[in-house]
């Protein structure tokens, strides 16, 4: 299609919009609305709320994830989220065709839903459904391989060659980063855990982004920290309010050892690295050699230290020492999504997978 597309990713955490062609998206915010009782007439009804983006600090308990777990469970906030991404962008660019990425669970129902908001309430010109591990895929600039997409709520795994998906070798982990937040939320503020409560969250995106790190063998990494001297360590403080100072654990800091030992905390199914090795033995044997030398990570939690380099050692330790194991690891894997479909909009082998408004229509009437 044109060089004018409107991309849009939307994650269970975070959505990642802008024009196909540039090189990271031009918006990405948290996937968050919030609900807030009109003063005119304040009440619970559908009628009497504001629907708005984001938290509102002054109603700090009001806000929700449209998107959990990859499914859509309220289509109210995802259309308030796409009107708003779709108004910033027809400022400039006014009939362009829109991409949307849509996680592989999604439901027949889901995709009509979809194409009925952009068609009916957007009034989109064109619209094109992309699978979400596809686009990864071509970010990185290959056909064949493993794509290992870990984000805000889902953490998953899915072989392909020569660009289509190996059916039996997909596998969807239930554990993510929400799973992560969720146990620092609850180690480090206990009984008084809020989720709502701004200075809670805060701390938390803090510790999460700047403090936790996948260690390369958590008996080791836990044996060290916890020889350090109470106080020696500044990285392992955080501040309260108050001025008070907070030392993390060792096991705070090293939250991140969720993905590879979910049992740890308590997380049902494989770690990680057993996925993706279920994953590759579940395709033809022949194939074992050519997906282990094309392991490409991406999503937001692949890019705690250590997690690549992690996961290239578990795959090479367990299963694959005899085959070339070769990490495929992108700086802006956070965005990989996004930059594949930047590359997708543009390949007229994929002109026939568009659909137009006509064609939309015509499909009602039939």
């Amino acid at each position: 299609m044109a060089a004018r597309t409107i991309i849009i990713d939307h994650g269970s955490g975070f959505l990642k919009a802008g024009l196909s062609g540039w090189n990271e998206p031009q918006m990405v915010f948290p996937s968050i609305v919030n609900y807030i009782p009109c003063r005119e007439n304040p009440g619970p009804s559908y009628a009497r709320r504001r629907v708005s983006l984001g938290i509102d600090i002054c109603h700090p308990d009001t806000f929700s994830y449209p998107i959990q777990r990859g499914r859509v469970l309220n289509w109210e906030g995802v259309e308030h989220i796409w009107s708003f991404v779709l108004e910033k962008h027809r400022r400039e660019h006014e009939d362009s065709p829109v991409m949307v990425t849509e996680c592989p669970l999604r439901e027949p129902a889901d995709r009509q839903k979809t194409l009925e908001i952009m068609f009916e309430l957007l009034d989109v010109p064109s619209v094109l459904l992309a699978d979400q591990l596809e686009m990864s895929l071509y970010a990185s600039g290959l056909l064949t391989g493993v794509v290992v997409d870990s984000g805000y709520g889902l953490t998953r795994v899915q072989p392909f060659h020569l660009g289509r998906p190996l059916q039996p070798g997909g596998k969807t982990l239930e554990f993510a980063g929400q799973d992560l937040a969720a146990y620092l939320f609850k180690s480090l503020f206990k009984e008084d855990c809020n989720r709502h409560n701004l200075f809670q969250l805060e701390t938390v995106a803090t510790t999460q982004m700047s403090k936790c790190y996948v260690p390369q063998n958590l008996g080791e990494a836990l044996d060290f920290r916890q020889s350090l001297p109470s106080g020696s360590d500044d990285s392992n403080v955080y501040q309260l309010p108050d001025g008070t100072r907070v030392e993390l654990t060792p096991m705070q800091r090293l939250a991140p050892e969720m993905f590879f030992s979910p049992q740890v905390f308590d997380l049902q199914g494989p770690g990680i690295s057993q996925a993706v090795v279920d994953a590759i033995l579940a395709c033809e044997a022949s194939m074992h050699p050519l997906l282990t030398s094309h392991v490409m990570a991406c999503g937001g939690n692949t890019l705690y230290p250590g997690f690549t380099k992690r996961l290239y050692k578990e795959l090479m330790a367990d299963h694959f020492s005899s085959s070339k194991a070769t990490m495929w690891v992108g700086s802006k894997r956070n965005f990989s999504v996004w930059l594949g479909a930047s590359v997708v909009a543009h390949l007229s082998t994929y002109r026939s997978e568009w659909m137009t408004k006509e064609e939309y229509e015509e499909s009602l009437r039939l």
